[in-house]
């Protein structure tokens, strides 16, 4: 039965000729509805958006779900990549569990979607015993709350302290998996989740965590199975100015010359990250079309430098954002990242290089094209209907001229509205069959074991 509704005359809209609204039908976008404008065919509801900003919904295209259960943990706090991640690497090994990650990841999806983000990408690289099945328990969740997701399945299949010279590995025992282990569950998780239909709600990617923390056998044999099996492929690379200086002094290459090593270098690839590279390293990314996720806030928190977004973005490769984990970003809010990357961006450039618009496209267009998907991050006829309706209503906005430049200029911290596939999925501020207190209640309580080595 065909279902249209009008969103009708939102105060702005990121899209052109869309002033009056626009038409929904059966989930995807119908029709746009220009200045002074009215539908062509019926439609059987309107929703009166004249108290809302319409934007695509964002997508997030790196996280670590588990860490939002040592968010700020005393131990952590004020240290950079390296001593913050070898003091939570055994916090997690030993705590984390197949219980408190579920609540981990529903409390995660439930932030990003009050945040306005309606896809998601979680990077998830532990996998201790108990925990084998850690991405069946974040596609059940994000199935709950009717949020976009692809399950990006990491790998860790190389002991810190074992690794050797060639390696920055820094993960203890209790964190890592055989490599074959990983390569056959990476074919199960491919097998039943990975939906490469459009308006899919379920995709897979796979994601050794870094190539110098993985044998170089999982990069090759997971770029094989990508290929294999049509997915993408995602890791962190050059987070740090202490890899790119790693890949040079031992292995004689730069990051990127590893990348294609691994066979990597392809346009099935996105880099969380991606700080560090140098004029030639962001010319080959280009060539081959590979995806950055910029993660300004967790790169502020540890202080790992500044993401090179547009040269990278005039290169060719497509720029996306990301929260990074609830560990070192310590929230999962996207479109707070919109603001942090408009921010950090004018410290390396011109005001007038880094403006409102180029960080709503990173995190609508921008970061749809990192996960390869081209039914989301735009609002245009055919597309998927995945929106955020933001209101303005908050002294933060009073006085504001340009809706849109305000959602990130005056720090908009959360969704209206949001819509996913033609659902209401956020309601008046609160996300619908979601208890929030209870949720808070939960997950709160399931954290503190995460405090007991203090």
């Amino acid at each position: 039965m065909t279902h249209r509704i009008w969103l009708k005359d939102p105060i702005a809209v990121l899209a052109a000729g869309a002033e009056r609204g626009i038409v929904v039908e059966n989930g995807r976008i119908a029709e746009l509805v220009g200045r002074g404008g009215e539908p062509l065919h019926p439609v059987q509801k309107i929703f009166d958006a004249s108290r809302h900003v319409v934007t695509p919904g964002l997508v997030n295209t790196h996280h670590h779900f588990f860490q939002t259960m040592t968010r700020a943990h005393p131990k952590a706090i004020n240290k950079s990549l390296w001593p913050w991640i070898t003091t939570l690497y055994p916090i997690w090994t030993r705590h984390v569990n197949a219980d408190n990650f579920r609540l981990a990841a529903r409390l995660s999806v439930t932030e990003l979607l009050m945040s306005g983000c309606t896809c998601a990408s979680d990077h998830h690289y532990m996998f201790p015993t108990g925990l084998e099945h850690a991405l069946d328990i974040e596609a059940e969740e994000a199935a709950a709350v009717g949020i976009r997701m692809t399950l990006s399945r990491g790998a860790l299949d190389l002991v810190g302290d074992q690794a050797g010279d060639d390696s920055q590995a820094v993960a203890p025992g209790g964190a890592i998996q055989d490599t074959d282990t990983i390569l056959a569950d990476c074919e199960r998780v491919i097998a039943r989740h990975h939906d490469r239909a459009d308006g899919a709600m379920t995709r897979v990617a796979l994601a050794p965590c870094a190539p110098f923390d993985v044998s170089l056998r999982l990069m090759r044999e997971t770029a094989a199975l990508a290929e294999k099996h049509d997915c993408r492929l995602h890791t962190h690379l050059v987070e740090t100015k202490q890899e790119a200086d790693f890949a040079h002094e031992k292995l004689g290459m730069s990051a990127v010359d590893y990348l294609d090593e691994c066979h990597w270098l392809t346009n099935r690839t996105w880099l969380a990250h991606g700080i560090h590279f140098d004029d030639a390293e962001i010319g080959k990314l280009g060539r081959h079309g590979v995806g950055i996720c910029h993660c300004p806030t967790s790169n502020m928190v540890l202080s790992s430098g500044i993401c090179r977004t547009r040269e990278l973005e005039a290169a060719g490769c497509p720029v996306g954002l990301g929260v990074d984990g609830s560990a070192s970003n310590d929230n999962s809010n996207l479109i707070e990242a919109a603001r942090h990357a408009l921010m950090i961006g004018r410290l390396r450039y011109d005001a007038s290089e880094v403006t409102h618009l180029d960080v709503l496209r990173w995190a609508t267009e921008g970061s749809a094209r990192c996960l390869g998907r081209d039914d989301i991050g735009t609002i245009a006829v055919g597309k998927q209907a995945d929106f955020a309706f933001w209101t303005l209503d908050e002294l933060r906005f009073s006085g504001a001229g340009d809706p849109l430049a305000a959602l990130v200029l005056c720090g908009a911290h959360a969704a209206d509205r949001v819509m996913v596939k033609g659902e209401w999925r956020v309601e008046d501020g609160q996300p619908v069959g979601v208890d929030l207190a209870r949720l808070r209640h939960e997950h709160h309580q399931a954290s503190k074991q995460f405090l007991e080595a203090l």
